[in-house]
């Protein structure tokens, strides 16, 4: 009996490390479709990345008459934004459980003036919100706020307004936004890839008074819509939707729904305007008619984050923006990019590519998130694979190579240092290097070779990445002093 108990537990355990290598197996000697599709399923499932820095030979393909820069990078698993009306960006950073603040750039370098944790101690925050100068925060089980001082500081204390939403199952981001008419509105997925939820509040759209009193139930039927936003020429809502998965490469559709108080919107038993083949029999009685979409997306395509915008002119005047996150369980990945849905004057909906080539060959660089518009018009949009912002603005030959690295003052870094503190953080930071086995990833055939730091990075912006790397990069427990070593040590090793 012991014997059979130890050869099952060692056939499981065998299972379990298959299951587990199998995709870094794909990501390193499969096709390319196998290799892309391992990665976007690693890192929707632990946050893993491998996406290389870009540099002046990588090209991003934007909309004609715009440019693309990296506005930031080195953030992370960053995911929603919000951005005040003096240019300051707030970033969602669910797996730490913080909030960012990068301040606008004000000194016209291309890059944040300064970049801070504000909120920290979160409960996976996900989706933000700006009201009469405070700041509000979707966490994963709960609706909170803290006050903007009129430079739009924190200041005061957090407060959770709603408490208790369910965050268990596949999908437990929450996403909110202020409505024309006051309200907070608020998403919560799905629990499943398909099921029949025991909790009302999942796979819906809600909405309650800025107080967070109130709440309701606005929609339902939706399985995972991630972003939402208004018309701002008649003020209708439309969510994007994330279809449900494994039913092949091309089905169902990911959608973009007009979303009106009281509709229904088709799962799990519809998927766009089809009965799904699981749960198509099983429709209740007394289920309002399904409301089919008004756009479809092709299949995992994963639509997240949508912004109509408000400060374009020309073709992008009744225009939305929408970032495609990309396929993981489809042998031709699709997605990765970000497209302009543009409205037609018969209501018709056309669809174009705005920000692209994120995959390129067997490379995947990014998977965009979310997109917020400044009142100057300029664009940003995240990226949580990468752990970078972009910023889109008006400019010359955007169609041409474009610098995707952010530019920085590329003298040298250390110049501040004298010889002495050099050769004694050098000394510390070489100790450091060792203590966390810091070559296995990133000398002969690792992960990422550390070569051309002064060309991505500040001394100041290096060592804040110490403190939030991005993934798979270990976050380490260095004081100031410890990081400040380390980044003069990988600085010095360049030379």
């Amino acid at each position: 009996m012991k014997r059979t108990l130890v050869f099952v537990f060692s056939a499981l355990l065998l299972c379990l490390i298959l299951i587990v290598a199998s995709p870094f197996v794909l990501i390193q000697f499969g096709s390319p479709g196998m290799a892309t599709a391992s990665r976007a399923l690693l890192h929707a499932a632990v946050g893993y990345s491998d996406a290389a820095p870009m540099d002046g030979g990588t090209d991003l393909t934007v909309a004609e008459g715009y440019r693309v820069d990296v506005y930031a990078s080195g953030l992370g698993n960053i995911r929603f934004l919000a951005i005040t009306s003096g240019g300051d960006l707030f970033v969602s950073r669910p797996r730490t459980g913080e909030v960012l603040r990068l301040a606008a750039d004000h000194n016209g370098d291309g890059l944040p003036d300064a970049q801070e944790v504000v909120l920290a101690g979160l409960t996976r925050p996900h989706g933000l919100a700006l009201r009469e100068n405070h700041l509000y925060v979707a966490e994963s089980n709960a609706i909170g706020r803290v006050a903007l001082d009129s430079d739009g500081r924190i200041q005061g204390d957090y407060q959770r307004l709603v408490s208790g939403f369910g965050d268990g199952g596949n999908h437990w981001t929450k996403t909110i936004a202020f409505g024309p008419d006051g309200w907070l509105y608020l998403s919560s997925g799905s629990t499943c890839n398909v099921c029949e939820e025991s909790d009302p509040q999942r796979a819906t759209i809600m909405r309650m008074q800025a107080d967070g009193s109130g709440l309701e139930i606005y929609a339902r039927g939706l399985r995972n819509s991630v972003g939402f936003d208004w018309t701002p020429w008649d003020q209708r809502l439309f969510a994007t939707d994330n279809g449900r998965d494994l039913l092949g490469d091309n089905f169902p559709p990911c959608e973009l729904n007009e979303v009106v108080q009281g509709g229904f919107y088709g799962w799990p038993y519809y998927n766009a305007d089809q009965l799904d083949p699981d749960f198509g029999e099983k429709i209740p009685q007394g289920l309002p008619q399904n409301r089919p979409p008004a756009h479809n997306f092709p299949a995992h395509n994963a639509p997240l984050g949508i912004r109509f915008l408000r400060h374009q002119d020309g073709p992008y005047a009744r225009s939305a923006l929408v970032a495609l996150h990309g396929s993981w369980n489809r042998s031709e990945p699709d997605g990765y990019k970000v497209v302009s849905l543009h409205w037609q004057q018969d209501g018709s909906i056309v669809q174009r590519d705005f920000l692209s080539n994120f995959l390129q060959a067997d490379s995947l660089l990014g998977r965009p998130v979310d997109v917020v518009e400044a009142a100057s018009g300029e664009i940003f949009i995240s990226d949580d694979y990468s752990g970078r912002v972009y910023r889109v603005h008006r400019g010359e030959a955007s169609r041409a190579a474009v610098n995707t690295r952010a530019e920085h003052d590329q003298t040298d870094p250390l110049r501040d240092y004298s010889q002495r503190d050099r050769e004694r953080l050098v000394a510390m930071g070489g100790s450091l290097y060792e203590r966390y086995a810091c070559a296995e990833c990133h000398e002969g055939k690792g992960l990422r070779p550390l070569q051309g730091l002064a060309e991505r990075y500040s001394a100041q912006s290096l060592m804040s990445f110490f403190i939030t790397p991005t993934p798979p990069m270990p976050q380490l427990n260095l004081n100031e002093a410890q990081r400040e070593a380390l980044m003069v040590y990988l600085f010095a090793a360049e030379k």
